[in-house]
């Protein structure tokens, strides 16, 4: 019942083909005829062949059923999955298919419904969603994958090409290890597809489906990560880690239509893995700023930031802070790059460029260093969604901190309030803070840092070593602190340099204390009721 060719491989002589993407299908179809392979076929997929010129048995001719049900069902027969799931080398089984009338299927070729396009639509009803998600198809696709010894299954257009070209090399079959290298993929195809579903339905409400009574911020009972790989990188955080590049292929989790993980490489030799998490880390940072805003960063903290009315002087802003740290850094915008800033970005050594686009005399210019990796991003991430963290035995999952601070959000508990120009730079500094290492301390002028204490111990230390790297004047610059003063000295250090207001969280069981401290140097003092902790 099954033939061999003479390396003893079993030929493909019966392929369904049922699929969404019609992407090569037809051609596919062709160049499997030019190996005496019969096609059954269902629906729209037996129609365009059709009309390709392509012979064509319909599913209902073999099943003796008629597609129904507005084709929910026309696949779900024993004649379809008997010729999938029987052991070609078992003799009850081959018994059996005669016995019932079951021919052998050697290969499916299987794309399912578009539900992640579906639901990732604006304005999807729960309805339409519903009605696409598939059930013949990845019951055929298990069942072909399951008996992959016997049955290639194919799940994706892009696979193509190599099984044409294997059929050619091998005299019309297809060697064991490739077909279960596709029923690995295939597997992985349907695992992604349960879980986008899983995924929807615990999200989707509706008046037909009411959600469960729950908080509104809780999170999902179970969570499924749907990673493709986009490709392998050279090493990990160091050379003796492996490391690779995915992409999200969850509609809900990928909430950026651009993002630095889909940024188009430009210039420059590939990127690394600190060069990504860097990158990352400032395009977050500049994503936060309404404002034409520039960022440098090291080591995933901000070196410097500018905000201005150009990105040339955003730019220049941002390296003011800190010329030596930004040698080797990676740089931010939020905005287009036009050929002024691309000309002072190149005046140093700068590791990345990462920006929504470019102008092209900008391009020229950046890529006149053939070592400087320029990426386009992209639309700027805006939506909220889930962070997560690994940790041994587990995840630890978390709402995106997108909290943004407006004046009207400041409660001020000093004498004496901030001017106009101080809220300005209380704003900006506090936008900085949200994204440098705990415990965080930026001094800042509007529109610019001025020093950056991250990552200390102690918020003294932080609020020490801030005015420690600060290469510009720090008197008359305020002060954000990403969490509370637990005590007075901080304020008592900050003041010794010269700065005029702060900007912090409050909360503190000290905050009297503080407060007063802040009074005594007649400094104005905002709480803002947030805390912007990053671990």
């Amino acid at each position: 019942m099954t033939e061999q060719n003479t390396e003893g491989l079993r030929v493909i002589r019966r392929a369904l083909l049922s699929v969404s993407d019609k992407a090569g299908i037809v051609e596919f179809a062709r160049e499997l005829q030019r190996f005496d392979v019969e096609l059954i076929s269902t629906g729209g997929t037996a129609r365009e062949l059709r009309e390709a010129g392509i012979s064509v048995t319909d599913i209902s001719e073999v099943t003796g059923f008629p597609e129904m049900m507005d084709g929910r069902v026309k696949t779900l027969h024993p004649r379809i999955h008997g010729g999938l799931l029987a052991l070609r080398d078992n003799a009850e089984h081959l018994q059996a298919m005669r016995d019932h009338g079951i021919t052998p299927i050697d290969m499916v070729v299987v794309n399912l419904y578009p539900f992640e396009k579906t639901v990732a639509r604006e304005g999807v009803m729960i309805e339409e969603a519903i009605e696409q998600i598939d059930i013949g198809g990845p019951a055929m696709i298990r069942s072909a994958a399951k008996n992959f010894r016997d049955v290639a299954v194919i799940v994706e257009p892009a696979s193509y090409e190599l099984i044409l070209h294997e059929l050619k090399q091998n005299k019309g079959a297809l060697p064991v290890a490739l077909r279960r290298k596709l029923a690995l993929q295939a597997f992985e195809h349907t695992s992604a597809y349960d879980g986008a579903i899983s995924e929807y339905l615990s999200l989707a409400e509706g008046e037909e489906f009411p959600a469960e009574e729950s908080a509104p911020d809780a999170l999902p009972e179970t969570d499924t990560q749907i990673l493709s790989k986009i490709s392998d990188l050279r090493y990990g955080e160091n050379p003796h880690q492996k490391a690779a590049l995915y992409k999200i292929d969850d509609p809900y989790k990928a909430t950026e239509t651009g993002g630095v993980a889909r940024a188009e490489l430009l210039n420059g030799k590939e990127m690394s893995f600190n060069n990504y998490v860097d990158a990352d880390a400032a395009w977050q940072l500049v994503s936060d700023f309404d404002e034409t805003t520039c960022a440098i960063i090291k080591h995933t903290n901000p070196a410097g930031v500018g905000s201005a009315s150009t990105a040339e002087e955003a730019y220049r802003r941002a390296l003011a802070t800190d010329p030596v740290s930004a040698f080797g850094g990676i740089v931010a915008f939020n905005c287009r790059v036009d050929e002024a800033a691309a000309r002072a970005v190149t005046e140093i050594f700068t590791e990345v460029v990462i920006a929504p686009d470019y102008d092209g005399k900008a391009l020229e210019a950046l890529k006149a260093k053939k070592n400087l990796r320029v990426l386009r991003a992209g639309a700027l991430p805006r939506a909220a969604g889930l962070d997560y963290r690994q940790i041994t035995g587990g995840m630890l999952v978390q709402t995106r901190d997108s909290h943004r601070l407006s004046r009207t959000d400041l409660r001020v508990v000093t004498e004496r309030a901030p001017s106009e120009e101080e809220v300005r730079a209380l704003l900006f500094a506090w936008t900085v803070s949200k994204h440098t290492k705990s415990n965080a301390i930026v001094y800042a002028r509007e529109g610019q840092t001025v020093g950056v204490g991250a990552g200390q111990m102690s918020r003294v230390d932080s609020v020490k070593l801030g005015a420690m790297r600060a290469q510009l004047p720090l008197r008359g610059t305020v002060l954000a602190s990403d969490a509370f003063f637990p005590f007075r000295d901080g304020v008592d250090e900050a003041a010794l340099h010269g700065i005029t207001a702060i900007i912090q969280p409050g909360g503190s069981m000290r905050d009297l204390e503080v407060t007063a401290a802040a009074n005594e140097h007649g400094l104005a003092m905002v709480f803002t009721g947030v805390r912007h902790f990053k671990h």
